[in-house]
């Protein structure tokens, strides 16, 4: 994976499919040409799910494509048969990504095990044939339902990585070649600041058992205000069980390493009171360079309460007294879980909802979810149709909302697609 497109925060929209519009038709023979309806109900729209999938890395595919739409219904089709559903939309993300309304930043779900499939929009639901409205008293409708029109709505997918031990520190200090000598791992390593631009994960073996390390770039002073790489990658430390503290003991970058273990503790606290009080161990790196066995006593006596393991990660020395100490914490500390999920629901249009407004032509125009019903059951050229249409304003109120306006006898309203002039 190139690191310089490594994407794990993406803002993206989405849009269920709208259900097909239910079909007016009527069976015909030679010699007889309505013999009864026949219309069928339209498709369903097709849904969209998020699922985890543990061969996607990163975000990247949701870069450069920020709208999904799933498919909408078709339309029903004569002999009663049913319209086709629309094509569902899946979103493969890696395992552990965060799902937020982009509007309230409210979590909608945290997609964790591989497989894990959430519904994120439901497609629109099918309008009715003209078949379903036969009654005793009505053998011929003469008129079908629309498909319910869903609306799009913006998403943010925030990648955190899942591992049980997080390698923080400076850059340059040693957490990559640490990560390159306990694991398979084979992270990009060079003598300079800001090597790794992305979360190293390694698995770790530890005899018939093993654990998940994560290097986590980018962690300098003013980390958690945005400063380096750290507000974007300090996300990925969030789920981690503890923390192994790399230090640069021997003080080679020029800085006091005591110093660098207030200042990456001080940010880890900034930025969330969880990670602040997360487990950690001093890994005190670069022991065979001048300077480190006198620092590493300083540190052992400023610091008398924290874990301590010494090791020289070039030469791969310490790691087997490392790997024992995180194991044996490892043992102690409770399984990562899942961010819980707010209380959340997309906001639809209220059914009964309506407004009125004057148009620049001096029309009164009614809006709102009660039009949106009426115009998916409402047709023009059938008196039954227009019947309930008429019935169902003058039972919502909103005949009595018009003379509330100023509406007048003679005046024009309009009501989606229907435009008539009032009569009190």
């Amino acid at each position: 994976m190139d690191n310089k497109i490594f994407t794990d925060k993406v803002r993206v929209t989405l849009k269920a499919g709208d259900g097909g519009d239910g079909m007016n038709s009527f069976k015909a023979y030679k010699g007889k040409p309505a013999c009864g309806p026949d219309g069928g109900d339209g498709g369903d729209g097709g849904s969209v799910y998020v699922v985890a999938d543990e061969n996607v890395h990163d975000l990247l595919a949701y870069r450069y494509t920020s709208k999904y739409c799933a498919g909408n219904g078709e339309r029903g089709g004569s002999n009663q048969c049913s319209g086709k559903r629309g094509a569902d939309v899946v979103l493969k993300v890696p395992c552990g990504t965060l799902v937020r309304d982009a509007e309230s930043g409210k979590i909608i779900c945290d997609v964790y095990e591989n497989g894990e499939k959430v519904l994120l929009l439901a497609g629109g639901r099918g309008g009715k044939g003209n078949v379903r409205f036969t009654t005793a008293r009505r053998h011929a409708p003469n008129f079908a339902q629309k498909g319910v029109r869903v609306k799009p709505h913006a998403v943010i997918l925030e990648m955190k990585v899942i591992a049980d031990v997080g390698l923080v520190g400076f850059p340059n200090v040693g957490k990559s070649t640490l990560l390159s000598k306990i694991s398979a791992a084979r992270p990009k390593i060079a003598d300079y600041h800001f090597t790794t631009l992305s979360p190293n994960l390694g698995v770790v073996k530890y005899y018939e058992n093993s654990f998940v390390v994560a290097d986590i770039p980018g962690l300098i002073e003013g980390a958690a205000q945005g400063a380096g790489l750290g507000h974007d990658f300090l996300r990925h430390i969030e789920r981690t069980r503890m923390i192994c503290h790399v230090l640069d003991i021997a003080g080679t970058e020029g800085r006091d390493p005591l110093d660098d273990f207030e200042k990456i503790n001080a940010e880890l606290a900034a930025y969330s009171q969880k990670l602040a009080q997360l487990p950690q161990i001093a890994v005190l790196n670069k022991c065979d360079c001048a300077g480190a066995k006198e620092n590493a006593a300083r540190f052992a006596s400023a610091y008398p309460d924290v874990a301590v393991c010494e090791v020289c990660a070039v030469r791969g020395e310490g790691t087997k007294e490392l790997l024992d100490a995180v194991w044996k914490l490892l043992g102690t500390l409770p399984p990562a879980e899942k961010i819980p999920s707010d209380e959340f629901a997309f906001e639809e249009e209220d059914t009964w909802q309506f407004e009125i407004f004057c148009d620049e032509n001096g029309a009164f125009v009614v809006t709102g979810g009660l039009v949106d019903l009426l115009c998916r059951n409402v047709v023009l050229n059938n008196p039954d149709s227009m019947a309930y249409f008429q019935r169902m304003l003058k039972t919502r109120g909103v005949f009595k909302a018009l003379e509330e306006r100023g509406c007048q006898e003679g005046d024009t309203v309009v009501v989606g697609d229907v435009e008539f002039e009032y009569i009190p």
